[in-house]
C-alpha cells in the first residue's frame, strides 16, 4: 500500500547499524524536519550527531533529501557533513532519484527515513524503494500540519520496531 512503510521507528536513533547491515541496507535518504531535528531548528535532535557517526562508521552511505530551501539545509547538512538535497519535491521522484546518484547504489541497498505519511512514505513507495518510518519528535502548530496530521492517523502503525 501507497501509505505504509516497510518499518516503523520510535526515532531515528532506533534504527541501528545491526538492522541496516542485516537488511542490506547500505544507503539512507533522510529527511530533516521532526526526523533529524524539531522543525526549523538549526541544532540536530539529542543522539543524532552520535548516530550518523555511528553509521559513518558502519559504512551506511547517507544523503539528505528536503523540501526545503537551501537556507535551511545546506547548513544543517553542512553541520553533520553529509550530502544533500534541497527543494526535492517528494512525494515525487525527482529528489529520491537524485539521491540515489550521490549515493551510487541500487534502489534495493538503499531506505527512506522520515515521518510524514503524504511526503515521506507516499515518495518512498511511488520510487519503490523501502520506507522507515520515524515518529515526528514533536507536533506541529500550525493548522497546516495539524490538518496533515489528522489525516496520517489512519495509516500510522499499531506497533514500533
Amino acid at each position: 500500500m501507497l501509505f505504509r512503510a516497510t518499518e516503523y521507528f520510535r526515532k531515528i536513533t532506533d534504527i541501528t547499524p545491526e538492522f541496516l547491515i542485516e537488511n542490506n541496507i547500505k544507503g539512507l535518504i533522510l529527511d530533516i524536519d521532526n526526523t533529524l531535528t524539531t522543525h526549523d531548528n538549526p541544532v540536530p535532535a539529542e543522539g543524532v550527531k552520535e548516530w550518523i557517526s555511528s553509521m559513518k562508521k558502519n559504512k551506511i552511505r547517507l544523503v539528505i533529501v528536503s523540501n526545503n530551501h537551501p537556507p535551511r539545509v545546506k547548513p544543517f547538512a553542512d553541520m553533520l557533513d553529509i550530502d544533500f538535497i534541497c527543494e526535492g519535491k517528494k512525494p515525487l521522484s525527482n529528489g529520491f532519484k537524485e539521491a540515489l546518484k550521490k549515493l551510487r547504489l541500487p534502489k534495493e541497498k538503499v531506505s527512506a527515513v522520515g515521518d510524514q505519511i503524504f511526503t515521506d512514505v507516499l515518495g518512498a513507495n511511488f520510487f519503490g524503494i523501502r520506507m522507515l518510518y520515524t515518529a515526528p519528535i514533536e507536533l506541529e502548530k500550525t493548522t497546516f500540519f495539524k490538518v496533515k496530521r489528522t489525516l496520517e492517523k489512519p495509516f500510522l502503525p499499531k506497533k514500533f520496531h
